[in-house]
């Protein structure tokens, strides 16, 4: 059973796994499940490398003074630093000037300093994303809303202690208060609540609340016109080394293929410094629009684990939320489907 909106949809992406349920079927109360054992998780890996007693002290230390140089200066220039996995080296991705660069990443203790002269300096600029597309309620996850002018993706369901039901996305797309509207326009997404975000609230997050509808623990699959969905099976911490993350947003549909290069990645974009966040490299990037889409890990049974929601991306490296801090923040724990 499809969903059909005013415009007629078109299925441009083959559907990962078999159509799911209409949504009518989605209203069930979706439970909390029992955390599986380690081995079980999907995304467990083990990466290539892991960061030495150096690499780890250079990228704190760097992290630390490019995060206080933004707080003083404002975001005059993007940085984005993150420790490799694949390669065992720092990345650092800036367009700041090189003489300002060097400043940021002087460090003292030896071993530190020879990590960062031994790190991967890209000249780029990353970007806050901003940009499926007439969704209906119950809502799914990586569906396109608004408030009139910037558009973003809706990540995933959660639950707090009351009860009440809440969509996640990037804090960078709405302030407070605002009444977010599918991608239409034809309706009403939610109210924005709870948000955290650098410039607004000085704390170094990219997300925000969406709740007053009905949200439901299901995923978009397919591409950006698709009317099929996956269930979601739990949420956790992303695994540095795994090879086949994806997410879920309104300009690129589903795609997968992601690496996790780092959990403890640091991004700061015109809406200021996020840390700690997850860094991702491969598969079809993310792009502009897909901002606050899911990220997560799909098991055996074509289920999505919720890692995240994307941030920023300089159309290489891809930038998440953590679901962890979204969880700890809020108080909030997913909804299943």
């Amino acid at each position: 059973m499809f969903r059909f909106t005013g415009a007629a949809l078109a299925l441009t992406f083959a559907a990962l796994v078999a159509s799911a349920p209409a949504h009518a079927a989605d209203d069930k109360k979706a439970t909390e499940p029992t955390p599986p054992a380690a081995e079980k998780l999907p995304d467990r890996a083990q990466a290539k490398f892991a960061p030495t007693a150096g690499q780890a002290s250079a990228l704190k230390a760097i992290q630390g003074q490019i995060a206080e140089y933004v707080a003083k200066t404002g975001p005059k220039f993007t940085f984005a630093t993150h420790f490799d996995s694949d390669a065992g080296q720092i990345v650092i991705d800036s367009d700041a000037p090189r003489d300002l660069l060097a400043q940021l990443t002087r460090v003292e203790d030896p071993e530190a300093r020879d990590a960062v002269a031994k790190a991967q300096i890209n000249e780029s600029k990353t970007e806050d994303v901003w940009h499926r597309r007439d969704d209906i309620s119950p809502f799914w996850g990586g569906a396109g809303i608004t408030n009139g002018s910037g558009i973003c993706s809706a990540g995933y369901a959660v639950r707090n202690a009351a009860g009440a039901v809440f969509s996640v996305t990037a804090g960078h797309c709405f302030a407070n208060g605002t009444n977010a509207l599918v991608e239409s326009g034809l309706r009403s997404y939610g109210t924005v609540s709870g948000r955290r975000l650098p410039t607004v609230t000085g704390q170094p997050m990219d997300m925000e609340l969406v709740g007053g509808r009905t949200y439901v623990g299901r995923v978009y699959t397919g591409g950006v016109t698709s009317t099929t969905s996956r269930g979601v099976a739990a949420a956790g911490a992303a695994y540095e080394g795994y090879t086949n993350y994806c997410h879920s947003g309104r300009t690129t549909g589903e795609n997968c293929g992601h690496t996790a290069q780092d959990t403890s990645a640091q991004v700061c974009t015109q809406t200021g410094c996020k840390q700690p966040v997850i860094s991702f490299t491969g598969g079809n990037m993310i792009q502009g629009g897909d901002s606050g889409g899911a990220f997560y890990a799909i098991d055996s049974a074509g289920r999505a684990w919720i890692r995240g929601n994307t941030i920023a991306t300089n159309g290489v490296t891809g930038y998440a939320q953590p679901y962890t801090t979204v969880a700890s923040q809020y108080g909030v724990s997913i909804v299943t489907g």
